[in-house]
């Protein structure tokens, strides 16, 4: 359902889906790709909450127009900002409910990938981003919590980027799950609605890859029943 978040003197969107059950249960925000909060996003986060999650995801272009979407990466680029104070409320929120344990982690697709990897450093319990740019200085990772990630070879852009994070989330002793998928690339786990866009990212190789993300849910699923349960 669509619901106002709380934000610092305001309120923004999100899609809010709830779990059967009177719980408690484990929360998760999740992030959407840079296409906003699409039918995709809706649906990943309903999915999330049949798993018995409660899930959320907030609109990360809720503050409106163009000027809102290049703030929002500015944002990440900076790694502060307005946008990580969204992503804090939603966290609240999701924290704060009578039906949640009290355990929140966070789930990224993209651009949302990125923010995800930032935010491993804050008050969440387990992080998923899905081909998120990695930080460009990686010290943000000192005190993330458990990291589940997940590539595709094929994504050019982010070549090396699965190796490099599973070397440093060793280096620090954090507990982590990095797979590069070898014949997935960028989005593999999104459903993009048919248009102009679905049919460059065929053309390039990237888009969705049902067999790479049908994988990386399972393991997603494993790591958050592990670390959020």
């Amino acid at each position: 359902m669509e619901i106002r978040i709380p934000v610092a003197g305001s309120t923004i969107g999100g899609y809010l889906a709830e779990p059967a059950g009177e719980g408690p249960h484990p929360a998760v925000v999740i992030i959407h790709d840079a296409f906003g909060l699409s039918q995709d996003a809706r649906d990943i986060t309903d999915r999330f909450a049949a798993e018995g999650y409660l899930a959320l995801s907030p609109n990360m272009y809720s503050r409106g127009g163009i000027r809102c979407v290049k703030q929002v990466f500015k944002d990440l680029f900076a790694r502060d900002g307005l946008a990580f104070d969204d992503i804090e409320a939603a966290r609240q929120l999701l924290a704060s409910r009578p039906d949640s344990s009290g355990k929140v982690g966070i789930v990224g697709f993209c651009m949302g990938g990125g923010f995800t990897l930032v935010a491993a450093s804050r008050e969440f319990d387990a992080a998923a981003p899905y081909y998120g740019i990695l930080p460009r200085d990686m010290s943000i990772l000192d005190n993330a919590c458990p990291v589940v990630a997940s590539f595709g070879k094929k994504d050019l852009a982010l070549r090396g980027a699965a190796a490099k994070l599973e070397t440093k989330l060793a280096e620090r002793g954090i507990p982590h799950d990095v797979k590069e998928y070898p014949d997935a690339g960028h989005s593999f786990a999104n459903k993009i609605k048919p248009g102009p866009v679905n049919t460059l990212l065929k053309i390039t190789g990237t888009g969705y890859h049902h067999e790479s993300s049908e994988d990386a849910w399972r393991r997603v699923l494993a790591f958050f029943g592990e670390h959020l349960g």
